[in-house]
Parts: structure tokens; sequence; C-alpha cells
């Protein structure tokens, strides 16, 4: 029962955007906050669209990413198949903000969660879960039928990835035949998400791993079909194979995420024409205020770890995009220095102070930065008009 006091408590979130009565300068946002330009996010979506439609593909985009209702109604609106989840919260956050149909990408094993599964399919239309073993699956199973709800499923493929799905051939003949006789499921189709691909540095090497991973997995799908197995559903792939994948006849939909954001994790991995993966733009930044100066040559900023995700290393500074030169903020280098803290090292011949001048990071992991924030000041033209709930944030059950 502890995830129906969960559930209660995401259902009192804000969920719709806050639109401000007068727009306000981008100078004037608390900082650290998180901003989110409007103009290229809208771009961004509709690039994607438009390359899955030119190849006959769908966007089934993750919701991980963003955690915002609003977010995840603009990719609807623009086509998508649906939106994806990886936990059970993320889903019950999404539902209360009008969002369906969602895929929950992480497999459930125990019955709490799949009470919460149940409870969710019976008030949210199309609701789709993956699974990777026969004791999910019989979990899913009887809390379905107690709650008379039908469930859709997806077998989740491991691309020898080791961290969720089922690997061998075999043994998703065997899930598959268990979930045929199991009442209340039904099986759609295969997850395969080769997360450990999207961000091997160069094209020619992440194209030509991705393709060796959905080899397997169509394979897996043939076997599947030949034993008389619906796979109506072949969803995977992410922003960093966006390109690839979709060259795969198997594939029905990608489970796109940081393409509407970017980050400097995916902008270093090289693209199919450069050494910048530069196909999206960058839309999320975090705004940042310098406020301390301790020593010649650096300058301290109100943004450390409790603002910045760290896990794949520093983010990048840049000049605010409300305009004013920052000197030397092009090549500064950035480290955290606490929770609270950053420093911003400045190279030579720039070592004038800075106190008071507003700086913008472009973060390193877009995911987990976003997770760390209420909500997104959304601008435009460097005024401030909304701010949009981040609803799921800290739903990781």
């Amino acid at each position: 029962m502890s995830s129906v006091i969960a559930e209660r408590l995401l259902a009192a979130r804000a969920h719709a955007p806050i639109v401000l009565d007068s727009p306000m300068p981008l100078e004037e946002v608390p900082t650290p906050a998180l901003l989110l330009d409007e103009g290229a996010l809208a771009r961004n979506i509709e690039r994607m669209t438009q390359h899955l439609r030119a190849h006959g593909k769908l966007a089934r985009p993750h919701a991980k990413t963003h955690k915002c209702p609003t977010i995840a109604r603009l990719q609807l609106d623009a086509g998508a198949t649906g939106i994806c989840v990886a936990k059970v919260s993320e889903g019950w956050a999404l539902y209360h903000g009008g969002i369906a149909p969602l895929l929950i990408t992480s497999p459930v094993a125990t019955a709490d969660k799949a009470q919460a599964v149940a409870r969710l399919a019976a008030a949210s239309p199309g609701l789709t879960v993956a699974v990777d073993s026969a004791m999910g699956a019989d979990a899913l199973s009887a809390a379905a039928s107690e709650h008379g709800v039908a469930l859709d499923v997806v077998i989740d493929l491991d691309p020898r990835m080791g961290r969720t799905g089922v690997r061998e051939p075999a043994d998703v003949l065997t899930l598959a035949e268990r979930i045929g006789r199991l009442p209340r499921l039904c099986l759609t189709g295969v997850q395969h998400y080769a997360g450990h691909v999207m961000h091997v540095t160069g094209f020619d090497e992440r194209r030509a791993r991705s393709l060796a991973h959905w080899e397997r997995a169509s394979a897996v799908c043939d076997a599947l079909r030949e034993r008389g197995f619906p796979v109506d559903i072949v969803s995977g792939g992410g922003t960093g194979t966006y390109d690839i994948d979709c060259d795969v006849a198997a594939v029905t939909d990608l489970q796109v995420g940081s393409y509407i954001f970017m980050d400097r994790q995916y902008a270093d991995i090289g693209g199919r024409h450069g050494a910048v993966f530069d196909d999206f733009e960058s839309s999320l930044s975090v705004a940042t205020t310098a406020i301390s100066q301790p020593a010649p040559g650096a300058v301290t900023l109100d943004c450390g770890y409790k603002g910045m995700a760290s896990d794949a290393g520093a983010p990048v500074a840049r000049a605010p995009q409300s305009g004013g030169a920052v000197p030397g903020v092009v090549d500064a280098q950035f480290r955290f220095a606490g929770d609270e803290h950053g420093v911003l090292v400045l190279p030579k011949g720039h070592q004038e102070p800075m106190l008071g001048r507003r700086l913008e990071l472009f973060p390193s992991h877009c995911d987990p930065t976003v997770n760390l924030y209420d909500h997104y000041w959304v601008h435009r033209e460097g005024r401030v008009h909304a701010l949009w709930p981040i609803t799921a944030r800290g739903c990781s059950w």
C-alpha cells in the first residue's frame, strides 16, 4: 500500500504552465535557474518529427529527459505515437497532466509495483509496460486480474548491455509463451534500447555497433512471429542513433529523449558530418551568477552539485542569451566546488573581476540536471513568459 500514498501525493503536484502576466527579462531570473528556449525546443521537436516521418518511423519520446507534461503534450501534438516513462511514478505524474498513451520502459518484479501499474492502467488508456521475467509477468497478470483491466506488454530485450531485458532468444520465446498463457496480459511486441551505444564517439563506429545489435533483435522478432506471437511494436533507439536506427526495417518507433535539449555529452560524440553532434539545437541551460572572487584568475558561481548534474563531468560556460559579452568565458574551465558553488577558471589575460556577472552553463547531462529543478523558466526573444512545472521531478520508484 505504500505506493498508494505516493500516488496520492503525485496527484497534488502542479502540472499546468504558469503564464506570467508580464514577461520578465532573462537577467531578472533568480539564479541558479533552469532556462528553456521555447523556439529552439519547438524546432528540435519538428526536426525529429520530420526526419522520422521521412523514414516511415514514429517517435515515442522518453519523458525521463524532461519529466514535464507540457513538453510531452507538444511531442504528442507533433505526431508522437506515445510517451515513454522510465518508472511507474513518472507514469502517474504524466497521467495527472493528461498525457497518454504511456509506455513504462523499466520492468517491475514485485506485487506492490504491479498493483501500481494495474491502477494506472485502469485510469490511463493504452498503457503498456515492459517485462523481462516470468516473475514480473506473473505479478502483472495477478494485479491486472484483480483490478479487471487488460494490460499490454512488450518484452524487454537485453542488447548485451547487462542492465535489464532478456538476452538469449530461447528465453525470449519461453517468456512469450508464458505471457500467452497468463490472463489479462497481451503481448504486443518488444523493446530494444542499446543505451551503451548512444554515446559511442564517431558516427561510423556508432552506426556499426547499433546495427549489429538491431540485427540480433530483428532475428528475435522474426522468431516470435514464426511462433505466432504478435510483434506490432518494436520500440527502442535514442538520440545518439536516431539517424541510424531509422534505417532498420523492424523498428516501428524510436524512444528519443535528449534531442529536445541536447547536452555536452551528446555534442562530444560527433555527428554524421563532423566532430560535433549538432543535429539539434541547445535549448536548455542553467543561469548562474558570479558571487565571489577569492583568488585572481577564477570566479565562484552560485551553482554546484545541487544545480548541475556531475555524472558526465563539468558543464560548459557561455555568455548569457540575454546579451552582453563576458571576456574569456568561452575558454574558461568549470569545476565543482561543493553543493552550492562552482568555480570558473579564466584563461590568462582575462582575470578582471566578474562579480555580479551572469553566465549560462551548458549541462554535461541534461536528464539528471532537469531532475534538480521544480520548473523551467521558458523564454523567447530574451524574455521569460512562462514557468513549466517539472511534475515528475524525483519520481524514481
